[in-house]
């Protein structure tokens, strides 16, 4: 059955020490508050992480929709999954290795950290509608964070039916990522949905990324043939639709292939993207790099590109503009994410030597 989900050999051979433990393989398949769905060899396993696991996460991180763990039965059950309806339940012991993950992160003064969003991946679907939602600054953000993740980025251009010119906007979205994938797709009419279930290839995970209301259950909805996610209709008044998934899940597709449902967000914080930036603007970075001083801060110097560009128009004003606000954010990241680690360090130092006067008095 985990074959189904993307099992390998490969890591069933890497698996097998835990495998003599007792402890057996599950891929987390829906996320909740306080407890995960995995699919297993058993079935459907509700499981909850162990002590020592909930204490390594809250520094690490919590493992995510789309994550290999490693399980273990709880007593009652030791046996295997129950004969009832109900699913079995087990404690996980630990994250296996990601081979991708989609990390988001909220405000930079946010306390909260950073997020996975989904995990072992190979299909970022950058999804947003047709309408109003079309923004190419926010794509932009949402392909630097799928290009950093590891997986392949895809825009989905979703409510094409909508657009009276869907080839043109679809071009002007290419435009920004020349070495992404485009497509414009209609649920409602099925334009569109054949290209896009291409992507994903049997055992291969795609996750869906976007905003709320821009048709993401509604395109899981149309790919199944069934009407599985709930969805809404459009606002009253405009022209986007309300949130409704409330949970990520990852769900099968025909073909074998997989996608992950996520909750819509109206951006994703950058966390370490200084890979996935550069790929999404490698022609502005590129033409920093052709300024007559190595040093120029690209603000009216002589012989800057930048400048040069921008007043050409050979440069959007509005792209530099959205790659010095990421650049900034990256920046004020990697600060605060030093600082963290250096308040972190300190605290263990300051818990040794606790423990060593401890020990000095108790002999």
């Amino acid at each position: 059955m985990i074959e189904t989900y993307g099992w390998t050999e490969a890591m069933a051979r890497d698996f097998a020490p835990r495998a003599l433990e007792g402890q057996i393989p599950g891929r987390i398949a829906v996320q909740h508050r306080d407890s995960y769905l995995v699919v297993t060899d058993e079935g459907e396993v509700r499981g909850k992480i162990s002590g020592r696991l909930q204490h390594e996460a809250e520094a690490a991180g919590y493992p995510a929709v789309g994550d290999w763990v490693a399980l273990a039965w709880d007593e009652a059950e030791a046996g295997g999954a129950a004969a009832s309806t109900a699913p079995a339940t087990a404690t996980i012991h630990a994250v296996l290795p990601r081979r991708t993950a989609f990390v988001r992160r909220g405000a930079i003064d946010s306390s909260h950290g950073s997020q996975v969003i989904a995990a072992n991946i190979e299909v970022a679907f950058i999804v947003t509608s047709l309408n109003a939602d079309l923004n190419a600054r926010r794509i932009e953000r949402y392909l630097a964070a799928a290009w950093q993740s590891g997986a392949r980025p895809v825009v989905v251009l979703t409510k094409a039916d909508l657009s009276e010119d869907p080839a043109g906007e679809a071009a002007e979205i290419a435009a920004l990522a020349p070495d992404c994938l485009v497509l414009a797709v209609s649920a409602r009419q099925g334009l569109g949905l054949d290209a896009l279930l291409a992507q994903v290839g049997p055992g291969e995970t795609g996750v869906l990324i976007g905003s709320s209301g821009v048709g993401k259950s509604t395109l899981v909805n149309a790919l199944l043939g069934e009407e599985r996610m709930a969805t809404r209709r459009l606002r009253e008044g405009g022209d986007q639709g309300r949130h409704t998934t409330s949970h990520r899940q990852l769900i099968l597709l025909p073909g074998g292939g997989l996608v992950l449902d996520t909750p819509g967000f109206r951006e994703v914080g950058l966390v370490d993207a200084d890979e996935g930036v550069s790929a999404v603007f490698d022609d502005i970075e590129q033409l920093m790099q052709t300024c007559r001083f190595n040093d120029c801060r690209h603000e009216g110097e002589p012989g800057c590109a930048v400048d040069a560009a921008l007043k050409s128009g050979a440069l959007e004003g509005a792209r530099w503009e959205n790659f010095q606000k990421l650049a900034v954010e990256l920046a004020a990241t990697q600060a605060k994410a030093e600082l963290i680690a250096k308040n972190n360090e300190r605290r263990r130092v300051a818990a040794v030597r606790k423990g060593y006067r401890g020990g000095k008095r108790g002999r």
